[in-house]
């Protein structure tokens, strides 16, 4: 790959559309998920050892962007050229930091499975933004699991009331998150396909840790953990959820498009709500697991298989970047 292929975006091309998803792809994406959905864990330990949110958040962008340009300085891959680098940057400082920043800041006000539960809007997000920008293809199988992952969250919101009152600030958060990602993942989409994944994840890592660190410093919001375990906190919410998560999410978004990838992910609040009854005690009703097997049954619907044996609804969609 040369410097000057990468001077100018090119065209995404989407595997997902009008070929079997690959089942690299999918396993990626689910190990993704499972990395992702133990970032609440870990970030609800850091912040009972005193850490702050844009702290816990610049050290965790920090130590993954180092691990990423460990791996580039191996790879060696060739450079984006400015206009690509710029983008690259924007996803990091505008894109992921936000929505890191709007995640945790709503764990600290509503439990870890609800934060969980509230961001898994994104998929629909996803979907829609993808056959608006007619970068994805329809299909009944990808709209079934879309369907699954609506009606399972939609559950596992409707009876999470019933554990008790809700602050609206971290519904607001948790849905500002949800927004953020889904424009973040679109965006990230969008990218060259060639684009070396690891380079990505530097660049988007370094910038996020700026980003965060920077808002941090102007606000005064950035704070030290008052006890040592802080720090033992911190190092696997760096290298699994970030290093392992960010590495295999983009991997696997490239193998299988960003509406079979959203929907794939949707494993990730099952993770967090199981770890957090496990660690916090949160709780977790009968019309919540219900909610979790459906959205389970999406990752069923997406397996390689199911896939390869879809059906396009209609043929006058395309996969072509706008």
């Amino acid at each position: 790959m040369s410097r000057t292929a990468l001077d100018t975006p090119a065209p995404a091309v989407n595997p997902a559309a009008g070929r079997p998803a690959s089942p690299l792809g999918v396993g990626l994406c689910l190990l993704s998920a499972v990395a992702f959905g133990l970032a609440a864990l870990f970030g609800k330990q850091c912040f009972a050892a005193g850490f702050s949110v844009s702290s816990m958040l610049a050290g965790r962008f920090g130590i993954a962007a180092l691990v990423f340009w460990l791996i580039v300085a191996i790879r060696r891959p060739a450079l984006p050229g400015p206009r690509l680098l710029l983008s690259c940057l924007a996803l990091g400082g505008l894109g992921y930091a936000v929505q890191a920043a709007c995640y945790f800041a709503a764990l600290t006000r509503i439990n870890a499975s609800l934060v969980g539960q509230i961001l898994y809007v994104y998929p629909a997000l996803v979907v829609v933004l993808g056959l608006a920008l007619r970068r994805e293809s329809a299909s009944r199988r990808k709209f079934a699991a879309l369907g699954c992952s609506i009606t399972g969250l939609a559950l596992l919101l409707g009876y999470a009331g019933s554990n008790g009152p809700m602050a609206p600030a971290g519904v607001v958060l948790a849905f500002c998150s949800a927004l953020t990602y889904a424009l973040y993942i679109t965006a990230a989409n969008g990218l060259p396909e060639d684009f070396d994944v690891y380079l990505l994840s530097a660049l988007v890592c370094s910038s996020a840790a700026v980003s965060v660190a920077a808002f941090g410093l102007s606000t005064g919001s950035l704070q030290l953990p008052t006890h040592p375990s802080g720090w033992l906190w911190l190092a696997p919410m760096a290298l699994v959820s970030s290093v392992i998560s960010i590495g295999c999410f983009l991997a696997g978004l490239r193998l299988v498009g960003a509406s079979t990838a959203a929907i794939l992910s949707c494993l990730e609040p099952v993770v967090t709500a199981g770890s957090a009854i496990m660690v916090f005690g949160d709780r977790f009703n009968a019309g919540q697991v219900v909610g979790a097997a459906i959205v389970l049954a999406a990752v069923v619907l997406l397996r390689p298989a199911a896939v390869a044996r879809d059906d396009r609804i209609s043929p006058g969609w395309s996969a072509r970047s706008s």
